[in-house]
């Protein structure tokens, strides 16, 4: 199983039996997930932003405005740290210290760089379209030219990655198990709730296909491959 290499900056100490680094693990919290946050510093000033992204291989996108001020300062080449975090569970443990989250998250390091050539700007922009609704981006109208011209493609390696991931219940100290509350944890998933709310358009014509987010339930609450909770 191809794995990402640990390194100083993506090695977990703490609790690493949570960690994971092989590319099933990391492509499948990528993939689910729908927003990321991007970390940089800019003249001195930290920055967290949130926005959407897309996965394409070894490669993560995200895209705006050509005069956004966040992708001028990513396009430079600063360092940037990429996070995505996906909640899978609220976890009541006997004692307040040990109440916790079932969650899988992912850390991505490394700088940012200019998408410039015209089909693979193009491409990456039809790659956020599938992220929301698979297989649509070959139904909806393609980016014109001048769409490009005014949209900014920046694209950030896989290369230094690290996942995280808990599951199960909660880890009560052993003095507290006689504790009488009620304990365990509790299941929660990002679900498409509503009817789907036409602008004008036929509603005879296909629905959008649902993302991973909100298709994949059962994946949920899943440990790293090999790894066991602690």
């Amino acid at each position: 199983m191809a794995s990402y290499l640990p390194t100083p900056r993506t090695q977990m100490h703490r609790l690493p039996v949570r960690a994971a680094y092989d590319h099933v693990t990391v492509h499948a919290i990528l993939d689910e997930a729908l927003v990321c946050h991007l970390g940089f510093v800019d003249a001195g000033q930290p920055f967290v932003i949130p926005t959407t992204f897309a996965r394409v291989g070894e490669t993560l996108y995200v895209h705006g405005a050509a005069a956004s001020r966040t992708l001028k300062a990513l396009g430079g080449g600063i360092p940037i740290c990429v996070t995505v975090t996906l909640i899978d569970g609220l976890v009541y443990a006997r004692s307040a210290f040990h109440h916790s989250m079932n969650y899988r998250s992912v850390v991505v390091f490394g700088a940012a760089s200019e998408v410039v050539d015209a089909d693979d700007k193009r491409s990456a922009l039809l790659a956020f379209v599938d992220k929301v609704s698979p297989g649509r981006a070959a139904s909806a109208r393609p980016p014109s030219d001048k769409e490009l011209r005014a949209t900014t493609v920046l694209g950030v390696a896989l290369a230094e990655v690290s996942a995280k991931v808990r599951t199960g219940g909660p880890k009560d100290d052993p003095e507290d198990m006689d504790w009488p509350v009620w304990a365990g944890h509790l299941p929660v998933s990002l679900q498409a709730a509503g009817e789907p709310v036409s602008d004008g358009t036929p509603m005879s014509l296909d629905l959008p296909t649902l993302p991973v987010a909100l298709r994949v339930p059962a994946a949920r609450n899943r440990a790293p491959s090999g790894a066991t909770e602690s």
